[in-house]
């Protein structure tokens, strides 16, 4: 219940458009019992047996009221042309009721399409946002294509079947309200004994449904690793050639989409169960129905005409239908909680690194940064132990050691990416937990080992998140960064797509359009996480000479993997095992002989 009302409050927002399609659907029920109404009196015309009324009521909008009326102006139809022209005037107006019917009708679904689009859309949106806000912690546990499937597949899912349900929930309860009120007016005798039959069909129908959720469940999960493997596959295309992966990476595939298959195939079975299953509990419900009053019309008991009672059976037909969609709701909102419970696992994910109440503004760095006794904790592992360092304003840090020994963790730790599990990170004195995590990342600008392009322009990459850029401003940082020669031989500029994730470009010059991005931010901090690890001489060489420009002036967080680029830093630690196990200059450090030496002569050696 509590779900259900999650997607009432996503509608919320669209409540006008919902009373909108509620009143059009209750006008559209309301024509049709008047044209379905018009059964009896047609047969009367027909046989003979519709009774003479000499006197009209006054205006009523009750049903007795107006039949009473209708009755009337026939029977003077009646005697002014005959019975011909009667049973004419029958049809002219059931066609007449049967269009505002129908033209209502429209007018409630146009009015539901914008409740279902935006519905979809609002609950995307708040996933992406929710996205953006958690840590990059959460990323390292989920896998993409799961996210990926709960983004697109899961809120489709519920746009299909939980929001569509809505619009039966909208339209059928009036529906079925107004015929039976009107068969109550018409023998309460019947329609009390027809409300004892419903529930217990639906009753029946509730039962198939109820395990359903667990089989979309499962289903859903098993089509996020089918995303999984896809993505897997499409960013590793080149080493599963290489390794002449294909059949395993296929055998992979086929396993879970057979899983997926068996899920989908029971889900399938049942929902197909719903209708036939609906189908025939209403066909028990109308012989009964029809044997039950039958017999009264008989005897005399129901106080109904023959044709009146065909007249009760011809309405009552018409609660069916609206009966029949209120079942297969309930099969498609079980189907469709399931992916809501797998969409809320993302929306109630704890967001551990966010603004605390009264957060402080920060538009400057002024003196230094400190780590005071930090540790940090992955999972059972201390990854940083009681780290203590001082960085001063316009110097350059460095981090060396081995691979898994705490340096990005560190780095990580400056812009809040993850928080630390013991300990204070200190911006200006300040713990940078009381800044604005916006303001605090404003102040830092970071180049990546593997430099993250986006599927966009040359000039959009470099203004990444930034407005009101000029077109001088970019190429004076692209120069500084090395990068204007290669921008300027594509065929547009820097209006060019670098594809998809940069895949156009080399290594280096991807690294480069990154510097470059940085450079435009002008930060005062810089974090340079082995920025020129993985590139061929030529371009280490340009990118090194486009991060000695970056850093002129800011200060800066180094981690090196190649010890050549940081032997003019003020100074070195040697992190090992997550601790500060050496510091100070490069001449120092190589006179003390440890592990900063052995690290420079296992390099030398290479």
């Amino acid at each position: 219940m509590k779900q259900f009302l999650q997607i009432f409050r996503l509608v919320r927002p669209y409540w006008v458009r919902a009373f909108w399609n509620v009143v059009f659907n209750t006008l559209s029920a309301f024509f049709a019992i008047f044209s379905y109404s018009l059964v009896a009196p047609f047969l009367g015309v027909l046989f003979g047996t519709q009774p003479v009324v000499h006197e009209p009521v006054p205006f009523d909008l009750k049903p007795s009221a107006l039949i009473h009326n209708l009755y009337y102006y026939l029977g003077q139809i009646i005697h002014a042309h005959g019975k011909v022209d009667a049973l004419g005037f029958i049809a002219i107006l059931v066609v007449v009721m049967a269009l505002f019917k129908n033209g209502f009708k429209f007018l409630a679904n146009y009015y539901m399409a914008p409740i279902r689009a935006g519905v979809e859309k609002d609950l995307r949106g708040l996933l992406y946002r929710k996205l953006l806000r958690l840590p990059l912690s959460y990323y390292s546990d989920a896998r993409k294509g799961d996210v990926l499937s709960r983004i697109t597949a899961d809120v489709k899912e519920i746009e299909l079947s939980i929001v569509a349900s809505l619009e039966m929930l909208f339209r059928d309860p009036v529906t079925i309200i107004i015929y039976m009120t009107y068969l109550f007016a018409m023998s309460y005798k019947l329609t009390l004994f027809v409300l004892v039959l419903l529930p217990l069909s639906g009753w029946l129908i509730g039962k198939v449904a109820r395990n359903l959720r667990g089989i979309a469940m499962g289903g859903q999960r098993r089509l996020g690793g089918i995303v999984t493997v896809i993505e897997e596959t499409l960013s590793g295309f080149r080493i599963i050639k290489a390794f002449n992966a294909d059949d395993a990476f296929k055998d992979k595939f086929d396993t879970i989409n057979r899983s997926y298959y068996s899920s989908m195939k029971k889900v399938h079975r049942r929902r197909y169960l719903s209708q036939p299953m609906s189908e025939f509990l209403a066909t028990v419900v109308m012989m009964i129905l029809m044997y039950y009053g039958g017999r009264m019309v008989l005897t005399g008991s129901s106080g109904l005409s023959s044709q009146a009672f065909i007249a009760y059976i011809v309405i009552f037909s018409q609660v069916i239908p609206p009966a029949k969609s209120l079942s297969m709701a309930y099969f498609n909102v079980q189907k469709g909680m399931a992916s809501l419970e797998r969409i809320n696992k993302i929306l109630d994910e704890e967001e551990p690194i966010r603004d605390r109440p009264n957060a402080l503004p920060v538009k400057e760095f002024k003196d230094s940064i400190e780590y005071d006794h930090v540790w940090f904790r992955y999972e059972k592992e201390d990854v940083l132990k009681d780290i203590n360092l001082k960085i001063q304003r316009g110097s350059t840090i460095a981090l060396v050691g081995e691979s898994g020994g705490g340096k990005s963790t560190m780095a990580d730790l400056l812009p809040r990416f993850i928080e630390p599990t013991k300990g204070t990170v200190r911006l200006d004195g300040r713990d940078i937990r009381e800044y604005r995590i916006e303001d605090l990342r404003n102040l830092m600008g970071i180049v990546n080992q593997q430099p993250i392009l986006f599927n966009d322009t040359f000039f959009n990459n470099i203004t990444m998140g930034q407005e009101g850029i000029s077109y001088e401003d970019v190429v004076r940082v692209a120069k500084i960064a090395n990068a204007h020669d290669f921008i300027m031989a594509t065929e547009q500029g820097y209006d060019t797509p670098v594809g998809e994730g940069g895949n156009k470009l080399s290594g280096g010059q991807k690294q480069r359009i990154s510097i470059a991005r940085a450079l435009l931010k002008n930060p005062p901090i810089l974090i340079l996480d082995e920025a020129t690890s993985s590139l061929d001489t030529e371009s280490e060489k340009l990118v090194q000479e486009a991060i000695v420009k970056l850093m002129k002036n800011r200060t800066s967080l180094v981690i090196a993997h190649r010890l050549s680029t940081i032997k003019n830093a003020d100074e070195i630690c040697v992190l090992h095992r997550g601790e500060i196990v050496e510091r100070g200059t490069h001449a120092e450090l190589m006179k003390k002989k440890g592990y900063y030496h052995r690290l420079q002569q296992l390099q030398s050696v290479e």
